[in-house]
């Protein structure tokens, strides 16, 4: 992989992993990135996983071409990226390691030692020459361990990423970068908005012209369509329009109320999802939450509570911070149906949604009377969306999308539409 004359690729790909970070369904893999930058100090930047130390290492030999490296700088110590430090040093034992105070104390917790004598501790600001390069050091807390820095390169204007920007897949995987990356980001870092925004906020004074990630691949072209989405995933703002049903069903009535809301919708025009929470990967299933503008839930009351899967569903949400979304509730119970309650409670910590002002309660099966509230929800949601030009205007203004959807409900569309403003 050519990134620039100076910058090396020497990263692996992990065909072998099943389950990345013990939890996230990994098909098609994932790669493990470290570069090396060639001047007249050499700098390593980060190692890979244990089980690929001795590739890694081949790999770093071979880009040497019988030089010794320098430096290695260390962005962030999860061992998928740090496992390999104590490796290179004994293989390189005139190496130091370059690395934030926090992330050597971290050390000493993995290897028993933080490498005193072996060591140049960096923080914002600091810089490093290389010779001809010079890297500036930029911490980055939270996004996502508390120890992560990232770098500038200002010769070929690059920046070394850590975990930001990354995605699943191996290098080696033909796929588009959007989804995967959002579900590692939503997954991974999406709790962390705040620390993203600031970290933005830093990257936007610098001249960037590619982003080396530690996972995924480097990206040199259209930077802003990443850094854009990076924008609005940890602003919490809607990807896009689109209404995601996401349900659990037991016997299948719940289903059945899912799949005619989602052709009334259809025919209305919304662009909709639709997802069984018991059968899909329950990471892209949040994943899409964050994607989309407005979120139906259905579920059925189940022990006093709600089922299994709905439960898990929402606490990954809650847990990630969701905001500034449509939120409307389909509940079953063959008695005491307490399912939308439940579901209301569990997002009280959320911020900015909007619920619509119709709720479906099923006793068991469809009647009229619960399909007339389908129908209402229906036209409830896409009321929202029936507005475009007024709508896309105050977007383009920069009001936020939960203060619009506040506003244009459906009582206040008849009313402006009463009053000629549409």
């Amino acid at each position: 992989m050519f990134i620039t004359n100076d910058i090396k690729y020497i990263g692996v790909n992990d065909h072998e992993v099943d389950l990345f970070e013990g939890q996230y369904v990994v098909p098609n893999g994932i790669s493990y990135n470290s570069y090396v930058i060639m001047d007249e100090k050499i700098a390593v930047m980060d190692t890979v996983d244990q089980n690929f130390g001795d590739q890694w290492l081949a790999n770093l030999e071979a880009t040497l071409e019988g030089r010794k490296p320098d430096y290695l700088v260390v962005h962030h110590m999860e061992p998928d990226h740090s496992a390999n430090i104590d490796n290179f040093l004994t293989a390189y034992p005139d190496a130091v390691v370059v690395s934030s105070a926090k992330a050597f104390a971290m050390m000493k917790n993995f290897f028993g030692t933080d490498y005193a004598d072996r060591r140049v501790v960096v923080g914002e600001g600091d810089t490093l020459s290389l010779g001809v390069h010079t890297l500036t050091f930029v911490t980055a807390p939270m996004v996502h361990w508390p120890e992560v820095i990232v770098t500038y390169d200002n010769v070929d204007k690059v920046l070394f990423s850590a975990d930001g920007f990354g995605k699943f897949g191996a290098l080696d995987a033909d796929e588009p970068w959007t989804d995967e990356a959002r579900r590692y980001y939503i997954g991974i870092v999406g709790k962390y908005g705040a620390q993203v925004q600031a970290l933005l906020k830093k990257a936007a004074g610098l001249d960037i012209e590619i982003i080396c990630p530690l996972h995924g691949p480097v990206l040199t072209e259209n930077l802003g369509y990443y850094i854009d989405l990076y924008d609005k995933w940890s602003g919490y703002k809607p990807e896009e329009e689109g209404i995601l049903l996401a349900y659990t069903s037991v016997y299948g009535n719940t289903k059945k109320a899912v799949l005619s809301l989602a052709e009334q919708l259809k025919a209305n025009g919304a662009n909709v999802i639709v997802k069984d929470l018991a059968r899909v990967d329950m990471a892209e299933a949040v994943a899409d939450a964050f994607r989309y503008s407005k979120l139906v839930l259905a579920t059925t009351t189940y022990n006093g509570d709600i089922f299994p899967f709905m439960r898990e569903f929402i606490d990954h949400l809650v847990e990630r911070g969701f905001q500034n979304r449509t939120v409307a509730f389909i509940e079953n119970g063959s008695w005491a149906p307490l399912a939308a309650k439940i579901m209301k409670a569990k997002l009280e910590k959320c911020k900015d949604l909007t619920y619509v002002n119709t709720s479906v309660k099923i006793l068991s099966a469809l009647n009229e009377q619960s399909e007339k509230q389908l129908s209402d929800m229906a036209n409830e949601l896409c009321d929202i969306t029936k507005i475009p030009h007024l709508y896309t205007f105050l977007q383009q203004k920069g009001l936020e999308k939960g203060i619009i959807d506040k506003i244009f409900y459906k009582n206040a569309y008849s009313t402006f539409d009463k009053w000629g403003l549409i």
